[in-house]
This record gives C-alpha cells, sequence and structure tokens, in this order.
C-alpha cells in the first residue's frame, strides 16, 4: 500500500477542488488554468516516466494564442518552429492539385500553422504546472473506479500494475469535479456510461518519425517543406516534425504512408521495411535516426455528450479524428480552456454549475466540424485506386485553375449552441487580435491588456453604454470595459495597426464581448444592442444571482 493522505474524508471534506486523470498535454493544460488561479487540483498519469516520442507534431494559431497566455511565444522559440510556405498536395506527377494556405497570419494574430516535438512541449507544460503549489501530480497511477452524488465526485486509483506489481492497494480521491482527460480508451467516460458517434471510418496509417543528420529541406531543392502526395500506390504525407535536440541543427521530419489494402501492418512498420520506404527520399540508417516507427488507425469518432453531473470528459475521451487537417491535439486544447474557465467560474461562486452544459453543446459541434473537415480531406488523400486517383486529379486540377491557383484559405469554426449571440456578427467564432499599446506597453491585445471577460467599444465607451447593473455583473465575473481607437484619441488601448477599425467596421459593430477563451460572445452596433446582447450571454453564462447582487 502506499502512503497517502488521501481517502478519509469527513462530511464536506474534499481531496481537490478538480481531480483530473490523464496527465497529457489537455489534463496539464487544465491542471495549469485551474492551478494559477489557486484551485487545489489532483492530477493522475498512468506513467511515472514520460513517453519520450513524437505524436502530434502541428498546432494552429489558436492554439499558439492559447500558450501565449502562458508565456510560450510560438515565433521565438527553440522548440518550436514554422515554415513560411504553402501546404500542397501534389499527384504522382508531382503536379498540384491543391494548395492550402498555411503561409498568412491568422486574424487572431498567429500564424496559421506551427511545428513542435511533443515530448518537449509536455515536459515544458509538466514544469508549469509544478510552479503552482496548489497542483499535486500523482504519476504511475491509474484510475480505476468514479462514483459521484449531488456534492462531489470520487475516484478510486491505485498503482499502475506495470510499473509497480507489488503495491496492489487503492485510495480515494474527492474532488468537487472530476474531468478525464485520459485518452480514447477513457476509464472516466466509461463509467459514466457515455456512449460514442462512431463513424465507421477505419484507415491504418505506419508513422515514421526521423531525425535527419542534415538540413533535409535544404537538401531537396524544389520541394516543399510540408505537402501531401496524393499518388494511389501509396498516399504519403511528408511534414516537418518540429526542431531537433540541437538548437540551430537539423529539424525533425515526418512521413506518413497509408497501409495499403492486403499489407500486414505489424510487418510494415518493422525498422527494414520503413527504411525501404524511405530511400526514395535519400534517408538511411547512415544519415538519419528514426525515432519511431508505429502504425496508427485513423479513427472518427466522438462522445455523444461530453458532461455529466460533476464529471466531464475532454481530448481524446471525448473525440478522435484522423490527423489530415493537424487539428487532434488542438481540439483537446480547446477542450481544457474551455473547462477551466468555467470551472473557475463555478468553484468561486460566480455561475451556476449547470454552465458545463454549455461545454458540451459547444464543444460537441466544434469538434464534429473538425471530424468532418478531416474526413473529408481523407476521403480525398486515402484513395489507393488508380482510375478513383485519375477523376479526383482532374476535378481538383480544374478547380485550382478556376481559381488561377489561389490557396485555399484556413477554415473559420463556430461554436455549437451555448453563451454566444447567435444573431450577431463574428458570434460563436474566435476573435480578431492585433498589434496594441496599452500602459505604455506594445504587444498582441492578449498580452498588453489581458484575457478574460471584456467588453470592447471602438471609440466609445462600453462602459457607458451599459447600465449600471450590467456592469455590477460584469466585475462580478472579473470582467472589465475596453475602449480602443486610434492614436491621440480618448482611448484606453490604442490600435496601433488599425486591426480593430478594419475588423469592426467590416462586420458593422461598435462593440465586442469577449470570452475568456478569445471567442466572441456578441458584437453590436448601438449602447441598445449592446445591452441585449450583454443580458442574453448573463442569462445563458447562469449567473449566480444572489452572490452577484451581494457582491454589488
Amino acid at each position: 500500500m502506499f502512503q497517502s493522505n488521501l481517502g478519509s474524508h469527513a462530511a464536506g471534506e474534499f481531496d481537490a477542488d478538480v481531480a483530473i486523470v490523464g496527465g497529457g498535454p489537455v489534463g496539464t493544460f487544465l491542471a495549469i488554468i485551474l492551478g494559477r488561479t489557486g484551485k487545489k487540483v489532483t492530477l493522475i498519469e498512468r506513467w511515472s516516466k514520460a513517453y519520450g516520442r513524437p505524436r502530434a507534431v502541428t498546432y494552429d494559431h489558436e492554439i499558439a494564442r492559447i500558450f501565449a497566455s502562458l508565456g510560450i511565444d510560438s515565433e521565438n522559440d527553440e522548440a518550436i518552429n514554422y515554415h513560411d510556405e504553402l501546404y500542397y498536395w501534389k499527384d504522382a506527377n508531382r503536379e498540384d492539385i491543391q494548395i492550402i494556405d498555411w503561409q498568412s497570419k491568422s486574424a487572431s494574430g498567429w500564424r496559421v500553422r506551427y511545428w513542435f516535438n511533443q515530448p518537449e512541449l509536455e515536459a515544458r507544460l509538466t514544469r508549469i504546472a509544478g510552479e503552482y503549489s496548489s497542483v499535486t501530480r500523482l504519476a504511475g497511477y491509474e484510475a480505476v473506479n468514479l462514483q459521484q452524488d449531488a456534492d462531489s465526485a470520487t475516484l478510486t486509483i491505485k498503482r499502475n500494475p506495470l510499473e509497480d506489481a507489488q503495491q496492489s492497494g487503492t485510495q480515494t480521491i474527492r474532488a468537487r469535479y472530476v474531468v478525464g482527460a485520459d485518452g480514447a480508451n477513457s476509464m472516466v467516460r466509461e463509467a459514466l456510461g457515455i456512449e460514442n458517434e462512431d463513424r465507421g471510418y477505419f484507415f491504418d496509417w505506419l508513422i515514421l518519425d526521423m531525425l535527419p543528420k542534415f538540413d533535409y529541406v535544404a537538401s531537396r531543392k524544389g520541394e516543399p517543406a510540408q505537402w501531401q502526395l496524393c499518388d494511389p500506390t501509396r498516399p504519403t504525407t511528408i511534414v516537418p516534425g518540429g526542431p531537433g535536440p540541437i538548437a540551430g541543427g537539423p529539424s525533425r521530419r515526418r512521413w506518413e504512408y497509408m497501409v495499403l489494402p492486403g499489407e500486414n501492418p505489424e510487418e510494415l512498420a518493422k525498422p527494414e521495411n520503413a527504411w525501404k520506404l524511405l530511400e526514395p527520399w535519400g534517408l538511411t540508417p547512415e544519415n538519419a535516426e528514426l525515432e519511431r516507427s508505429t502504425v496508427y488507425r485513423f479513427q472518427a469518432r466522438w462522445a455523444k455528450v461530453w458532461n455529466k453531473g460533476r464529471c466531464a470528459i475532454a481530448g481524446d475521451a471525448a473525440h478522435l479524428m484522423p490527423p489530415f487537417a493537424g487539428e487532434g491535439m488542438c481540439a483537446g486544447l480547446r477542450d481544457a480552456l474551455a473547462l477551466g474557465w468555467r470551472l473557475n467560474a463555478i468553484l468561486e461562486g460566480r455561475v451556476e454549475p449547470d454552465v458545463l452544459d454549455s461545454y458540451s453543446s459547444e464543444r460537441i459541434e466544434h469538434a464534429k466540424y473538425y471530424i468532418d473537415f478531416s474526413q473529408q480531406l481523407g476521403s480525398i488523400i486515402c484513395i489507393a485506386d488508380p482510375a478513383q486517383a485519375a477523376e479526383r486529379d482532374r476535378l481538383m486540377k480544374e478547380d485550382l485553375i478556376a481559381r488561377n491557383g489561389k490557396p485555399v484559405p484556413t477554415d473559420v469554426c463556430q461554436l455549437g449552441p451555448g453563451i454566444w449571440c447567435r444573431d450577431t456578427a463574428n458570434a460563436g467564432e474566435l476573435s480578431v487580435q492585433g498589434i496594441v499599446e496599452a500602459d505604455g506597453k506594445r504587444d498582441r491585445f492578449d498580452q498588453a491588456v489581458g484575457v478574460g471577460w471584456m467588453v470592447i467599444g471602438l471609440d466609445a465607451d462600453p462602459g457607458h453604454a451599459l447600465s449600471v447593473g450590467q456592469r455590477q455583473k460584469l466585475d462580478f465575473l472579473g470582467g472589465r470595459t475596453v475602449r480602443i481607437g486610434s492614436k491621440g484619441t480618448a482611448c484606453e488601448v490604442v490600435d496601433s495597426e488599425g486591426t480593430y477599425a478594419r475588423w469592426m467596421e467590416n462586420i458593422r459593430a461598435n462593440y465586442v464581448i469577449l470570452r475568456p477563451d478569445f471567442y466572441v460572445a456578441a458584437t453590436a452596433v448601438s449602447p441598445a444592442d449592446l445591452r441585449r446582447c450583454f443580458d442574453e450571454v448573463i442569462l445563458n453564462l447562469h449567473l449566480v444571482e444572489d452572490a452577484a447582487r451581494a457582491a454589488a
């Protein structure tokens, strides 16, 4: 038996405000969101030693924005890199059939796409979580049971028998809330009796993570850094894998090969066969290291509900998607942020617990969009029939010519129904972000002004537009009003590059209500519109009205 102070609970006593099962990027990021506001968190991770091999290798602009709130600057970080070029899809003859814009900067102020090494990222997130004394990480333990009542959720945990077969006893953790970020085979999801919606989509792909001993991109003159070979004889993905272990040295690379009908996946993944596949790309055991060779089954599914009572699920426990859009881990980190600000508000007595229902309704539809999008990409890529591939190539080339080779822009995805006003422009979407000046600091808005609930007015004071009662409710939420405008005007924040003026003029709005997760809750033209939208947001937020009145 291991010794701890867990498991003995007097009435009303808790071991944690939130217990999180799963110490990967999603669970650890959620622990950080809660820990930095002083919430007591127990993070349960099955393995004592972090997995040292690559898995996810890319994230998008929204995740870069999220990481910036932790002090991780994706533009200037030795563990993260990017490529100033487009994402090409080519046929078997290496002719373009599709071009996607991975070169531009997004409206949210960050590049569309970044590349990283997951073990390094996980280690960094773990270090950040360790900076908060209220976060306890139990490594080498697994959760084996979950029970909940009206006031709490109780996890039963034990030592991972694969690490310590001698310790067979169990302990319990009583928490106000439990979150399962425990992967595709989630114990928490199963304990809650949540069923999956399964698309019946299955493709096996061989993943080869490589560490060349030379600058691979420079050596392949004329070949893109990030591209898709849609060759029916072997559909292949060739992308970066993040920086290498030596600063300024060769970067990692990834190859993904579709396992063809009739092939044995385990046989294909053997190193000798992996090296045969890499020969045409100029990689050999002499000039590169094979960091990982494994076959993944790409799937498309999501849980039908993501919260029950005092429990919720996130990340792979809640959804699985093919990797063709590079959005799997991104979706999980969005889950964590969406859960984190809600749980903080609940635990602080600002909103009612049933605000978690909007976590399910918003995030399920958002994740389904990327699952559908990834499936659509897969239906184009995973064609092994030469005749079907030829027809695909013909149609896609015709479309590319019709738009004069213009790259396809990145997608804009909207939340499902929840805490936002559906009848206002840009609501439910990620907000625009520009460079501003505030309090003598010039930076992106999030870094110069901050994050949280905000009501922004363009050349207008939103504090004057709101009623006294509405301002009190905003204060109760820990929110603020911000007047933004051009230099020399009566504003708190200077719109240094005119980003906000262009955005709000384009959507014909003078006011924007921003949420803590950077999503737009509402936009409004007039003070009356703003007050109406604010009331709708507060209604959907389920504010603890008695406490709000007392605070006022």
